[in-house]
């Protein structure tokens, strides 16, 4: 059992103090700014001829990074050594939590470092890489990309057809990535390789490569039920990449790339625990104002059992994923190689949430009723969110996988 502990720290308080001012201050006139373009919103942008998202929402949520990133609210994740917050699993929970809850489906989400941000594989980097790629992500001056899945590549990662050979001291990647987020817009990408065929999880290396680098191309738009315009394909042909690109050392990109995968996976606690409460909040009220027969639905029993089991499956995966988070906290979240006891403990955070908070947004759809069921409205989009959390970043099948691992290993 954990020794630490599951409380908010003063530091979290602080950060979501200066949160919520940043998105009264800064945050808010640039939606408000948005809502008057005719350009959709941050959750529903439109889309250019190319499928891809608005340029003017994509540059309002680049706004924010920027903003952000000067306010020391953006990277609270990445380690204090290279330039981030160095708040641990738990700190992050709360965090994420709180911006999931008071951000919504907004502009504020973009206050937060996601996947165009930093990452904790990025910290592995060079010196000489470190000012040129690391520091910009952290400062929201330029964004990233992690490009490991393949168009028939995804769980299974060793089966990739990205190579990289050595020439010289520089390498020559050729290959092609598919369902990349932020693959049209990216400044960097994490691009996963195979340097060394058949040597297992020592066969992969990992590769800071610039987006506007001869060879590189970017595909079309793959639509998604996420409709963002934010995921689509790339091509490297014959990319040029010199040595001080590569990502800790050569053979590392296995464990590199599951620690930014597992990263994704423990950031699911405050996700859902944030929006799930943010649906809540919202089905109390519908039911409040909501009438039938002359009554408020919330009278009748059965819309009171759809918002007791939303509280309760909240509360449980929130509970849990804590307690999680402050085990991985005392093994190492993201150390190389990983604690054996890890693995499990991240695919917990991850299934327990997935599934959770598709039963919250699907009874948040039923207690609003037709208008839950409109296209564009909150409840419409986060049930859309919830079934698309259960693949990315390894299906729930496969976290069953790991948690069985652990437990017979």
């Amino acid at each position: 059992m954990h020794s630490g502990t599951v409380a908010a720290s003063p530091r979290v308080t602080d950060y979501t103090s200066r949160f919520a001012t940043f998105l009264d201050t800064e945050v808010a006139p640039l939606t408000e700014a948005l809502s008057g373009a005719g350009v959709g919103t941050a959750w529903n942008p439109a889309l250019d001829a190319d499928g891809r998202m608005h340029a003017q929402v994509w540059e309002a949520r680049r706004e924010v990074q920027r903003r952000a990133a000067k306010a020391g609210l953006f990277s609270p994740h990445i380690s204090a050594e290279v330039g981030g917050g160095g708040f641990s699993r738990v700190e992050m929970q709360h965090v994420e939590e709180f911006v999931y809850r008071h951000a919504g489906l907004g502009l504020g989400l973009a206050g937060l470092g996601w996947t165009e941000g930093a990452s904790p594989a990025i910290e592995h980097c060079s010196d000489a890489a470190r000012g040129r790629y690391l520091q910009p992500l952290l400062d929201g001056e330029i964004t990233g990309a992690f490009c490991n899945t393949e168009t028939s590549v995804g769980t299974d990662v060793l089966a990739m057809q990205t190579r990289a050979r050595r020439d010289g001291s520089d390498w020559i990647i050729d290959g092609h990535k598919a369902w990349i987020t932020n693959s049209h817009f990216a400044d960097v990408l994490q691009v996963v390789a195979v340097t060394e065929a058949d040597a297992g999880t020592r066969s992969l290396t990992m590769f800071l490569v610039d987006a506007d680098a001869p060879g590189v191309s970017r595909g079309r738009d793959i639509p998604t039920m996420l409709a963002d315009g934010l995921t689509g394909e790339l091509g490297f042909d014959g990319v040029r990449v010199p040595a001080e690109n590569v990502v800790r050392e050569v053979g590392d990109g296995f464990a590199l790339a599951m620690a930014w995968i597992n990263w994704r996976r423990m950031c699911r606690g405050g996700m859902c625990a944030g929006w799930g409460a943010w649906l809540l909040d919202r089905a109390v009220a519908r039911s409040r104002k909501r009438t039938s027969g002359g009554r408020p639905i919330a009278d009748l029993q059965a819309v009171q059992h759809l918002l007791a089991d939303m509280d309760t499956d909240i509360y449980a995966a929130r509970a849990a994923s804590l307690l999680a988070q402050a085990e991985l906290d005392e093994l190492g979240p993201f150390d190389i190689p990983l604690h054996p006891d890890a693995p499990r403990l991240v695919s917990l955070i991850k299934v327990v949430n997935d599934e959770a908070f598709f039963r919250v947004a699907d009874r948040a759809v039923q207690v609003h009723g037709g208008t839950g069921l409109r296209l564009g409205s909150p409840e419409e989009k986060l049930f859309r969110v919830a079934r698309n959390l259960k693949i990315p970043a390894g299906t729930v099948e496969i976290q069953r996988n790991a948690i069985a691992r652990g437990l017979l290993r």
